[in-house]
């Protein structure tokens, strides 16, 4: 239930926090009631749904069972991960959720695009306005920009993925949190081989091994992926490592080190196609990916380490530290020869790091039960930036050199009380406060002195009520309030003039939502939840063109959506997956958009943005985790508008595709190898979009009918 504009510029700033909150309760009493007869089925039933309601997630910053979290948040298993999947992206894996579109752009110089409830459509390239988490550790840079690349899947045994207001207990994210955990040590050593190779010469190659040695378990995992493209100029290479450590201290204390490292060289980017290049050739490239021969590199390595203590069965200490360095040259397609162009290669030296620590206790209070979560974060990141002149794909001379640092301090606290007997209440508040800072060392006399600072304050305040139904029903509502800061990547440029684009204020948002969750006969699942977000000062692409973009303020933004999954084991070995999402994603204030100042009516659609989802799977497996496997499953996302003004259009599109499978177990040997086929009836579609382009050129094809064949052996040592 949105509130009208009218009167919410006529309510103070805590009124319409009251009337959120109130609005989300409202819905969550509905659901409740349309939740009734599902309950009553539940408790009627002799079924043991203990399989999914104990499932434990870290969203709210301390384990807690999935079923009872105030907020939509979802797991991935490890069998999801990897079943029939090349386990090269994380996109294989996020169809499984609702509300999140996750976009193979096929140019893996830019990375793939994800928004969460339309909560970062607009990246250029990454992922923004949602977290990214490795084993606890942050892959999001403290500015905000985050990158999927340096996931190992091969090594995964969870990826969970938060939505909605309790987002904001992790500080700058306005849309969710996307969280992948490294699978535990097993107490015997195993060694993994793993491999498959398909359409366009894309192949993989990966080993894992893992065990506990003298009280120190271990995974290590490393794999190579390689690809010709589906499209000209869109070869790629990625290497990978994961490793992580663990062993007891004390008996108490338990320390876990983890590190990973990416290598991304030369990796070749075809740009976007207008649409008569499409149509003419959706495998093609634009002359000027050629002529400037446009590719990243990108070389990283993080490490970090973690100290879990219990003081006692009440109290619980964590601290973690992290520190890395990524290097990325990227060669646009314009030569950027102008003085004061700022080049046409940008190259990036990075180190990053931080530090955090939290308490949770748990206790009672008036004899309920209680536990408390406080804790803080301190990151920093420290870039120099440079520029040089593309000449025709070789470096040229420079035209840009900066230091660029960001600093974060993030306090945060939390309060989940059972007050009553079927009845919880979740408080949080989290401070954060960033620091921008660039020097600019390239002083000409027609390139100014460019040095500025910024600094960015927000207070975010979390809300939640789970009503416990029954055994097998939890309705819920909950609030909050987020902040998203503009990226170094943001501020880079300025449209006619030097140094960063310090005018970007950080866009917030209020958001509301209520849902149900349902434990159902025979372990199936059905989560729904609908949610409302008002957001102000958002962040738009103002200008693009050849890989440099823009951005600017634009007003206010409204989402509403609805979410619904089901998840079910049905009779004779078949499995049944379904997500569907619906979202309004809309411009409230008239603005104008680009280069040309075209006009952005109220009502308009956020670009990059689907405004419906729908995927569903239907697997067979009638031996279980050994013999013959298959499963048919079917995508459906709507049209994407290109641009603000909603100019164009990337169609909706339908794809199926299928996969077959067969895993054998003789002694400590474990066997499997797979087929996919993909887009089984060569549907030509754009998979996404890239927003804003200047030189229209929007549309990122996907590929056709395509194939990939994989094998793996698993050996208990």
């Amino acid at each position: 239930m949105p509130l009208p504009l009218r009167c919410r510029e006529s309510l103070s700033p805590s009124a319409v926090k009251f009337f959120h909150f109130r609005t989300a309760l409202r819905c969550a009493a509905i659901l409740a009631c349309v939740a009734s007869g599902p309950a009553a089925l539940a408790q009627s039933a002799p079924s043991d749904p203990a399989s999914l309601g104990s499932i434990t997630v870290t969203a709210t910053r301390h384990a807690e069972r999935i079923f009872d979290v105030p907020a939509s948040v979802d797991t991935i298993d490890a069998s999801a991960i990897r079943n029939g999947q090349p386990q090269v992206n994380l996109s294989e894996s996020l169809v499984l959720v609702p509300g999140i579109f996750a976009a193979n752009r096929q140019n893996y110089a830019q990375d793939l695009q994800i928004s969460s409830r339309g909560f970062g459509g607009r990246a250029a390239f990454g992922v923004r306005g949602v977290r990214l988490y490795q084993d606890g550790i942050p892959v999001t840079m403290p500015d905000g920009q985050g990158q999927t690349g340096s996931f190992s899947l091969l090594s995964a045994q969870r990826i969970e993925v938060l939505r909605g207001p309790f987002s904001a207990l992790y500080g700058n994210a306005s849309g969710g949190v996307i969280s992948v955990f490294t699978e535990d040590p097993p107490a015997e050593p195993m060694a993994t081989i793993t491999g498959g190779g398909g359409s366009d010469g894309m192949w993989t190659l990966g080993t894992k091994f893992a065990g506990t040695a003298r009280g120190v378990g271990y995974v290590v995992a490393a794999n190579e992926f390689r690809t010709d493209g589906f499209r000209e100029h869109s070869q790629a290479r990625r290497d990978l490592t994961n490793a992580k450590l663990g062993f007891e201290l004390a008996p108490s204390t338990r320390v876990t080190l983890i590190g990973n490292s990416q290598y991304q060289p030369e990796t070749q980017d075809p740009l976007g196609l207008t649409r008569a290049q499409w149509s003419a050739n959706p495998r093609g490239v634009d002359p000027a990916a050629l002529q400037y021969d446009t590719r990243k590199t990108i070389n990283q390595v993080q490490g970090g380490a973690a100290v879990d203590h219990r003081f006692s069965d009440a109290l619980q200490l964590h601290v973690d530290a992290y520190g890395g360095r990524r290097l990325i040259r990227q060669y646009l397609a314009f030569p950027g020869s102008l003085p004061a162009s700022a080049g046409g290669v940008p190259d990036i030296d990075r180190d990053y790091g931080g530090l955090g620590a939290r308490l949770v206790w748990r206790g009672t209070a008036f004899s309920r039960p209680l536990t408390l979560t406080a804790g803080g974060d301190a990151d920093r990141q420290h870039e120099l930036r440079t520029g040089y002149v593309n000449v025709s794909g070789a470096l040229g001379e420079l035209r840009r050199n900066e230091d660029d640092t960001v600093t974060s301090r993030d306090f945060y606290a939390q309060a989940e009380w059972e007050f009553a007997p079927r009845w919880t209440g979740t408080a949080g508040l989290r401070s954060s406060s960033l620091d921008y800072k660039s020097v600019d060392h390239y002083v000409t006399a027609t390139n100014p002195d460019d040095s500025g600072s910024q600094s960015y304050d927000d207070t975010s305040p979390v809300l939640g009520l789970v009503l416990h139904a029954s055994d097998s029903v939890n309705v819920y509502a909950s609030y909050g309030e987020g902040f998203e800061t503009p990226t170094f990547v943001e501020l880079a440029y300025r449209n006619g003039a030097t140094g960063l684009n310090f005018a970007l204020r950080p866009a917030t948002s209020r958001a509301a939502e209520s849902g149900v969750k349902v434990l159902l006969p025979g372990g199936a699942r059905l989560n729904l939840a609908i949610f409302h977000v008002d957001t102000r000062n958002e962040i738009v692409v103002d200008q693009s063109s050849g890989g440099r973009t823009t951005y600017r303020n634009a007003g206010a933004t409204r989402r509403n959506g609805a979410e619904l999954l089901w998840d079910a084991a049905l009779a004779h070995g078949l499995h049944a997956h379904a997500a569907l999402t619906w979202l309004r994603a809309e411009f409230v204030d008239a603005f104008t958009s680009g280069s040309a100042a075209t006009p952005v009516a109220p009502g308009a659609r956020l670009p990059g943005v689907p405004s419906r989802e729908a995927y569903a799977e239907l697997a067979w497996a009638p031996g279980g985790s050994d013999g013959f496997s298959s499963a048919l499953e079917a995508q459906y996302v709507d049209k994407l508008y290109v641009n603000d003004a909603n100019a164009d259009a990337a169609p909706a599109y339908a794809v199926m595709n299928a996969r077959v499978g067969y895993a054998l177990t003789e002694g400590r040997a474990t066997w499997s190898a797979y087929a996919r086929l993909n887009n089984l009836f060569d549907r030509n579609y754009a998979g996404s979009v890239i927003v804003g382009d200047g030189n229209g050129r929007f549309f990122e094809p996907a590929p056709g009918r395509n194939w990939f064949f994989g094998a793996s052996l698993r050996l208990r040592l």
